[in-house]
C-alpha cells in the first residue's frame, strides 16, 4: 500500500463511528447491535467481565477482523485502510520468542507510512528514536522483546504506536498484571498520548481506574449497557447486568465499592507486532 491510497479524513465526521455492530463466532454471538462514537480527543475505558466482547471490539475497531453486520467508519471511510489506528493487543496474545527487537518492533509503527517493501529512512528512523525516548527505552532499543519486563512490553507498544503517529490507540488490558509503579507509569504515559491528541479505547477491569482516570467509560457485555460519564455508568443497577453472579457491591463508610470475578474468555488467537 503507497501514502496515495491511504483514505482521506472526513473531518465533518466523528473519528470512530461504530453502528449496530454484531460480531459472531459460530454460533456464538461476541457482540450485538453495538452504536457509539467517538471524537478526538477523547480517553475512554472500555469494561466488563472476560467474555463480554472487548476485545472482539478492539480487533473490529482495528481491521483485523470482520463484523457479522453494522459497519466502523474511521472519519466516514472503512477502518482496514487507515494508518491512524494503533492497536496493542493483550501481553498473552503476542509470540514474545519470535527475534526481533525493541527497536524493530517500534519500526513496525512506521510501515504502514512508508510501504511494506521500502526502507525506513532518516525521518523514520528519527521518529523511532523519538518515540523510544519518550516511553524511556531508547537504552534499551537493541534488546530482544523476551528480555523485557510486562511494563516495558507495554511501552514499547505505546512508542510503536507514537512512530505510527497513530490518532486512535486500541490498548487491550494494558495494567493487567503488571506492578503499581508499572502501573503507574503507563497511565502518565497516557497522558502525554492525550497532550499529543490522541483519542484513546483502553480495555481494563479496574473500575476505580476506570472512573478516575477516563474522560468516559463503556460498559459492555455482548451488548452496550452504558456509556457516558463513570458516575452515571457505574450504578449498581447496570453493573449488576454486566457482570451479574460475577460482581459483588460491598458499601463501605463513605461508598460503594464493586468486586467482580474473571473467570471466562472470550476467544484468542496469538497476534504478530
Amino acid at each position: 500500500m503507497t501514502m496515495s491510497s491511504h483514505p482521506v479524513h472526513q473531518l465533518d465526521q466523528p473519528l470512530l463511528d461504530v453502528r449496530h455492530l454484531t460480531v459472531r463466532y459460530g454460533e456464538s454471538i461476541a457482540l450485538e447491535d453495538i452504536t457509539f462514537h467517538l471524537h478526538a480527543g477523547e480517553r475512554i475505558a472500555v469494561v466488563g467481565p472476560n467474555g463480554a466482547g472487548k476485545s472482539t471490539l478492539f480487533k473490529v475497531i482495528a481491521g483485523v477482523i470482520r463484523p457479522t453486520a453494522g459497519e466502523v467508519r474511521i472519519y466516514g471511510s472503512h477502518p482496514s485502510h487507515h494508518v491512524c489506528i494503533g492497536y496493542v493487543p493483550q501481553r498473552s496474545q503476542v509470540e514474545w520468542r519470535f527475534p526481533v527487537t525493541v527497536e524493530d518492533v517500534v519500526m513496525m509503527g512506521r510501515v504502514a507510512r512508508i510501504g511494506l517493501l521500502r526502507r525506513p529512512g532518516r525521518e523514520d528512523r528519527q521518529r523511532v528514536r523519538q518515540a523510544l525516548e519518550t516511553v524511556g527505552l531508547a537504552e534499551m532499543a537493541d534488546r530482544p522483546i523476551q528480555a523485557l519486563s510486562g511494563g516495558q512490553q507495554q511501552r514499547m507498544f505505546i512508542a510503536r504506536a507514537l512512530a505510527q503517529e497513530a490518532e486512535l490507540l486500541l490498548m487491550d488490558e494494558p495494567l493487567n498484571g503488571l506492578d503499581i509503579p508499572s502501573q503507574e507509569s503507563i497511565l502518565a504515559l497516557l497522558d502525554t498520548l492525550r497532550e499529543q491528541g490522541v483519542t484513546l479505547m483502553v480495555a481494563t477491569h479496574d473500575l476505580d481506574q476506570a472512573a478516575r482516570f477516563f474522560d468516559r467509560v463503556m460498559l459492555l457485555n455482548r451488548r452496550l449497557i452504558g456509556f457516558g460519564a463513570p458516575s452515571d455508568v457505574f450504578s449498581q443497577e447496570r453493573l449488576q447486568r454486566a457482570y451479574g453472579g460475577r460482581l459483588k457491591i460491598v458499601q463501605s463508610e463513605n461508598e460503594q465499592i464493586a468486586l467482580g470475578d474473571t473467570c471466562c474468555q472470550e476467544p484468542s488467537f496469538y497476534e504478530p507486532f
